[in-house]
């Protein structure tokens, strides 16, 4: 796996849309300006993407080829040393027909963070290019004010100056950012409540049940569902050579969802299962999804993580903090991670290494 150069003091961030831009739309204009505020205020000189402020494509910014040329021309270019994505989106799987990811794979790699539909990229990075990428917020979140720790410990990784992140103590089940309060802060009202399940003890709540910590540890590989389920059987599927590579490793997956519910995601599941993605895992991380709260058919989002992959016989941590409901942990998707947790706290470390 290669491992792109981390952020210097005085660096230059690069910000593209491969996904939504941030054009008059709000809060997303507002939030993004303020985060180029933050940005530069950090001493970091910006770039920012042709793409980034239009509104022209089908659930992104731009037309498919025009986000595949910004995509191709700031990853193989000196325009800056980390990229960002600007926000999420719907249709950035039609970006992937436009990307050149032979030339990327064979220029200077580039640490990109974004997540939601990003999925398209931080995961195609490293299963394609053998390119480490970051699964973390996108950019206009910097514009929060004030500021979250999450997104500390993001640019933190991003330097280089932080390997090792623990859970946060609450999180955010309804946000109060909105075109009035385009800046507001996260509205973290629900204490941090992780759920551990083992494979012995696949019916019960686990955190009561677990005795002391256990440590998961795998190459990091995962994102959004809704994406990686839309990828599976593709030109752009190599998870079975990435499992080959990778065996003596093993994967140790996260994920989450965004439009899924919870029948959705147990059939998700199901195919990624049966196209042999999960054959090298050696534990999951799922992160909340953006309908945490959503039943059908008597199911819920947990029953659903755990109906599919409790056959696996694997560890499964549920409740981790990434996804659609905030905040996020900076996960390297093709990084070594190590995880340990004893069921109600947790601490992920990467190595980078190999």
């Amino acid at each position: 796996m290669r491992y792109p150069e981390f952020l210097r003091e005085n660096g230059r961030l690069g910000f593209i849309a491969p996904s939504f831009g941030c054009g008059s739309l709000e809060p997303y204009h507002t939030r993004f300006l303020s985060a180029l505020d933050y940005f530069e205020k950090q001493g970091f000189q910006t770039s920012i993407g042709p793409n980034v402020y239009l509104e022209l494509g089908i659930g992104k910014s731009n037309t498919p080829d025009k986000c595949g040329e910004e995509i191709n021309d700031y990853f193989c270019n000196e325009k800056c040393d980390v990229i960002l994505s600007v926000g999420g989106g719907e249709t950035m799987c039609e970006d992937l027909d436009f990307v050149d990811f032979e030339r990327i794979a064979g220029s200077k790699p580039h640490w990109f963070m974004g997540y939601s539909d990003n999925t398209n990229l931080t995961f195609t990075l490293p299963t394609l290019c053998d390119i480490a990428a970051v699964y973390g917020p996108n950019a206009s979140s910097f514009g929060m004010s004030p500021i979250h720790a999450s997104l500390v410990d993001a640019l933190a990784l991003l330097k280089g100056q932080k390997m090792s992140f623990a859970n946060y103590p609450a999180w955010e089940i309804e946000g109060m950012d909105s075109p009035e309060n385009p800046t507001a802060p996260l509205n973290c009202t629900q204490p941090c409540s992780l759920a551990l399940h083992m494979p012995a003890q696949q019916e019960s709540p686990l955190p009561s049940n677990v005795q002391g910590a256990i440590t998961m540890r795998g190459r990091l590989l995962g994102g959004c569902l809704d994406c990686l389920v839309c990828l599976c059987g593709t030109k752009y599927d190599k998870v079975r050579a990435f499992n080959q590579t990778y065996q003596k490793d093993g994967v140790l997956w996260f994920l989450e969802s965004c439009d899924l519910n919870p029948i959705s995601i147990l059939r998700s599941l199901w195919q990624l299962k049966n196209a042999g993605w999960f054959d090298n895992a050696r534990g999951f991380l799922i992160g909340r999804p953006l309908h945490y709260t959503e039943t059908m058919m008597s199911l819920n989002c947990h029953q659903a993580f755990l109906q599919a992959l409790g056959e696996l016989h694997l560890p499964i941590l549920l409740d981790v903090d990434f996804g659609h409901l905030p905040p996020q942990l900076p996960l390297i998707s093709g990084a070594v991670g190590t995880v340990v947790t004893d069921g109600k706290q947790m601490q992920i470390t990467y190595d980078l290494s190999n």
